[in-house]
């Protein structure tokens, strides 16, 4: 099946109009799958390792469908770094069309949920997952029963749209391209340690007795720039005098805490990651010095996904946890 393409139908209003028309067109549901991943990483070789099909199948499918509305939907070089190129009326059809895959989804969630259930995917920083949330995620299956959580800690940048997340927990200034966020939790950065390291030869009871002690790095964020480390925490502690480069290098905060619960030395505790473990007084914060920080944690997802069922419930869970967990603390 075939759809004539006028030059109305390539202006404001006019492509939402074609890409209903397709997707009501079984025959060039792929072909629009192709075009839309071709279009987001401009490269058909990683449009098929996403859609798991042979570049040159993708190719194909996009070479077809431009043929059959009678538009050019990229422009095409034989070398360089950027081979593809979106012309004007792939430009302008690419948001509708991602919003109408968006819709499917959706579709497809509501069809699954007249079976009872619901699955929310779920991307989350490990330790945030390890130390916060999971702690607490049983309460969200008791308030919210037809709805399913499938939590990736990976630990990697997650692209929402290829890999159809549903929402996410990401940590940093707070702005990620595609994204909408929403404000969480912001932490505070001080020593904790094990109760035994204030006691014996060296007893650790103000900054000046972290010489006598091994120094454990959080290494999870050292890509960026604005996240405290024992140089920033000890100069702002007025301790030059110590050497903050020496001790135990982890790249997970997680690891690191557990190392400090071990007693192996003193790490840095950020407040949200290391209140449980305060509480049940597996660790210590030793002296009150504590160094603000301008990251935070953030609820991302799609912005058209924001009314999404089951985003939403997870989205109030999530805060009213916050908000409960920020009264405790204070």
């Amino acid at each position: 099946m075939t759809f004539p393409v006028t030059t109305e139908m390539i202006c404001v209003g006019g492509i939402e109009n074609l890409v209903r028309k397709f997707m009501r067109a079984p025959n060039h549901l792929n072909a629009l799958r192709a075009f839309e991943a071709a279009a987001r990483h401009l490269s058909y070789v990683a449009a098929a390792d996403e859609l798991n099909v042979t570049p040159a199948a993708v190719g194909s499918l996009v070479r077809g469908l431009e043929a059959a509305v009678g538009v050019e939907l990229f422009h095409r070089s034989q070398a360089g770094p950027a081979r593809l190129e979106l012309t004007e009326a792939g430009r302008a059809a690419l948001p509708d069309l991602q919003a109408g895959f968006d819709h499917l989804t959706v579709a497809y969630e509501r069809l699954k949920a007249s079976r009872g259930q619901i699955t929310i995917s779920l991307t989350v920083p490990p330790a945030f997952a390890d130390k916060w949330l999971l702690p607490r995620v049983e309460r969200f299956a008791a308030n919210h029963p037809l709805y399913d959580l499938l939590i990736d800690t990976s630990g990697r940048l997650v692209d929402f749209t290829a890999e159809r997340m549903d929402v996410g927990i990401r940590y940093g200034g707070g702005s990620w391209p595609g994204l909408k966020s929403i404000f969480l939790l912001r932490d505070a950065f001080f020593p904790v340690c094990s109760p035994a390291l204030v006691k014996g030869l060296h007893p650790l009871q103000g900054p000046e007795d972290l010489k006598h002690h091994t120094l454990i790095h959080d290494r999870s964020m050292a890509f960026e720039s604005a996240f405290p480390t024992w140089r920033t925490w000890l100069q702002a502690a007025g301790c030059s005098d110590i050497n903050c480069e020496r001790g135990l290098q982890i790249n997970d905060s997680a690891a690191a805490y557990q190392a400090a619960m071990n007693g192996s030395g003193v790490a840095l505790g950020r407040t949200t990651l290391v209140a449980l473990d305060l509480a049940a007084g597996r660790l210590i914060r030793p002296f009150g010095e504590a160094l603000d920080c301008e990251l935070a944690y953030y609820l991302v997802h799609r912005p058209r996904a924001e009314n999404d069922s089951g985003i939403s419930a997870f989205k109030d869970w999530i805060c009213a946890e916050v908000e409960t967990s920020a009264a405790i603390v204070g």
